[in-house]
């Protein structure tokens, strides 16, 4: 495979796709803030190094848009569903990385998990429907996995900075193989109790149900979480790198506000690249569980044009021989801002 006319495709394929948001009649209004979101998940925080290692994720999304816009069409390609009356559109870059327990030997780990790097452009479409207090996305991943997913080089220089051993096995991750992952989510407020209804303080429950379809990952979720915190209408919980229970990348400007936060993720998986190997065979695979499950608590705060997420994340085990939990944490930082 040509590497470099799969990098051109990918590239040609995410500017056709954010031409369109050029014509006037889908433009956002002039002076709206769009956000621009950074989150890193990474295992260093629980002292392990294993399974789902390290995650990067950089997003920005639109203000609001108004008319035609080709993000409504992107979001209306989900049948029976609609967009509700705030629309937004987002783009993103990102890298995950898998490795197994023993990161020191240089040979194939027939019952772990196989080295694998997911490089990827996204585009999305994001709706809020204010009467319903229904949130909807829809998402387009197109990336690769293999070398050219660059984990390598991403792994080994990180810890060759933080003087960690390097990463001896990635000689054996798997092969390379263009992905595409296609995903939906719904997120709604079922409840919202206030002791006193002028004030600020509350608590509120947020259910969603989701479906992932592609080379990549297989899958359908459900799942909620439960907040407790100041103004909690900001945003819908904090952002997360798939497969994850979803945030949102929006939030409102306001002083100082914040809340805590547990929810869980449960996912009934037909296909996982990262454990079953490169679609059409003759790599590293093993035996999975069919079924995944995550639970979170965290912190949210905000403040301005600011906010800053963090979550402590345990996730059952995906192998079947395997009993430990995959533990790892995830800092978001997003910043309002005008373009």
């Amino acid at each position: 495979m040509n590497i470099r006319l799969l990098h051109r495709a990918l590239s040609l394929a995410f500017l056709c796709l954010a031409f369109p948001a050029a014509s006037e009649e889908g433009r956002p209004p002039a002076g709206e803030e769009g956000i621009l979101s950074l989150t890193l998940e990474n295992d260093l925080v629980t002292g392990t190094d294993r399974d789902y290692t390290h995650g990067t994720l950089l997003t920005w999304l639109s203000p609001e848009v108004q008319g035609e816009h080709w993000a409504r069409n992107l979001i209306n390609l989900v049948p029976l569903l609609t967009y509700g009356d705030r629309l937004r559109y987002g783009f993103s870059l990102g890298q995950n990385l898998y490795t197994p327990k023993d990161t020191q030997t240089r040979w194939r780990l027939t019952n772990d998990r196989p080295y694998a790097a997911w490089l990827y452009l996204g585009v999305s479409a994001v709706a809020y429907d204010a009467e319903y207090e229904l949130m909807q996305s829809f998402e387009l991943n197109l990336g690769v996995v293999g070398p050219p997913a660059l984990g390598r080089q991403t792994q080994n220089t990180v810890h060759r900075i933080i003087g960690s051993d390097e990463a001896k096995g990635w000689d054996n991750q798997l092969d390379t193989e263009p992905g595409l992952l296609v995903s939906y989510e719904r997120k709604w407020r079922e409840f919202h109790y206030r002791p006193d209804e002028e004030g600020r303080f509350g608590i509120d429950f947020l259910p969603h149900l989701g479906v992932s379809l592609g080379n990549i990952a297989t899958h359908v979720a459900a799942g909620g979480e439960v907040r407790a915190g100041f103004d909690l209408e900001e945003d819908f919980g904090a952002p997360r790198i798939r497969p994850s229970p979803p945030g949102s990348s929006f939030f409102k400007r306001s002083g100082w506000s914040g809340y805590v936060f547990v929810g869980a993720e449960g996912r009934l998986v037909a296909r996982d690249i990262f454990l079953d190997g490169n679609t059409f065979g003759g790599g590293h695979s093993v035996s999975r569980r069919p079924y995944v499950g995550d639970f979170q608590a965290g912190v949210s705060v905000s403040w301005n044009n600011l906010r800053v997420a963090y979550s402590q994340v345990f996730r059952t085990p995906q192998i079947s021989n395997r009993k430990a939990w995959d533990r790892f944490g995830a800092l978001t930082a997003s910043w309002r801002m005008r373009f």
